[in-house]
């Protein structure tokens, strides 16, 4: 487990510093930020649509922020789980024009029992993104991406899954209207495998959709719909369909290049047959620089 940790990271390391290499101390000053890491950064951003983060769908675009979240869950029996950090969330950075780079923060989760509480990390997430083709809302207004993102076993019982899990994505997006108003339609489609422990993990794979509109300069409601089908394990066979109603605020200029997104979602799984959950809420906050 160590040893697949600080192989990962050393990967990521030597694409975040062959990014930097062209980064003289002139710059990053405050004075000139349109060079160097900064011109890259909003050279990717101009070839893409401008939509915002969803809630729930791993964003089809490149982007550069950190993002946090905080998952509530309400489960059969009175059980209550609480996600402190969210899932695939955390450092995101863009080392060249087609690619970024994401640095999971482990969410730390409390689960409730009338009886008890128990708490602990989550696994280490780690994505990286290639963009293959992009257009802005001038010319298409549509994306198609690449995900490849690894769990790895650093989380604390019972919240660890005991094994390296690999999720391959295909992500697309196409979007109608201007930059100021619109609506778009994200979908990514995945499959995780489990380097072990899959009697209990299985293999499933999830598509997610989100329906978004721009009516204004910072409201953007969505519905998102996330479609789980399990394969092997004891859930195998079975497949749970979760639709969330959100709203995200943004972008909200702070200083200099800064940017400031928040969002918060109402998520109920009693749209299908079986659920793991019965509902929840998200809230989200996203800082950009």
């Amino acid at each position: 487990m160590q040893k697949s940790l600080v192989t990962a990271l050393a990967t990521l390391t030597t694409l975040t510093g062959t990014a930097y290499a062209d980064v003289t101390p002139s710059d990053t000053s405050e004075s000139n930020t349109n060079s160097g890491w900064f011109a890259t950064v909003d050279k990717t951003l101009e070839e893409q649509p401008h939509w915002v983060c969803p809630v729930v769908t791993v964003f089809p675009q490149l982007v550069e922020e950190f993002r946090y979240d905080e998952i509530v869950q309400n489960k059969v029996g009175g059980t209550t789980l609480t996600n402190n950090g969210g899932g695939v969330r955390g450092l995101e950075l863009i080392p060249s024009e087609h690619v970024e780079i994401l640095i999971g923060q482990p969410g730390y989760m409390n689960l409730q029992t009338p009886k008890t509480t128990i708490s602990g990390w989550t696994d280490e997430t780690l994505l990286m993104k290639y963009r293959f083709l992009a257009a802005n809302e001038e010319h298409g207004n549509y994306i198609v991406s690449g995900f490849m993102g690894v769990s790895l076993p650093t989380g604390n019982t019972p919240f660890t899954q005991n094994a390296t899990v690999t999720t391959p994505t295909l992500a697309v997006g196409k979007g109608w209207g201007t930059r100021s108003q619109g609506v778009a339609i994200m979908s990514t489609f995945s499959e995780s495998f489990a380097s072990g422990n899959q009697n209990y993990l299985g293999e499933p794979t999830v598509w997610n959709t989100a329906f978004q509109g721009h009516f204004s300069n910072y409201f953007w409601p969505e519905i998102e719909t996330s479609v789980t089908h399990w394969k092997g394990g004891p859930l195998s066979g079975k497949d749970q369909l979760i639709v969330t109603y959100g709203i995200n605020f943004g972008r909200i200029t702070l200083e200099g290049r800064n940017k400031l997104t928040l969002g918060i979602a109402y998520q109920t799984a009693n749209m299908s047959g079986f659920s793991t959950f019965g509902s929840g809420w998200i809230a989200t906050s996203r800082l950009l620089f």
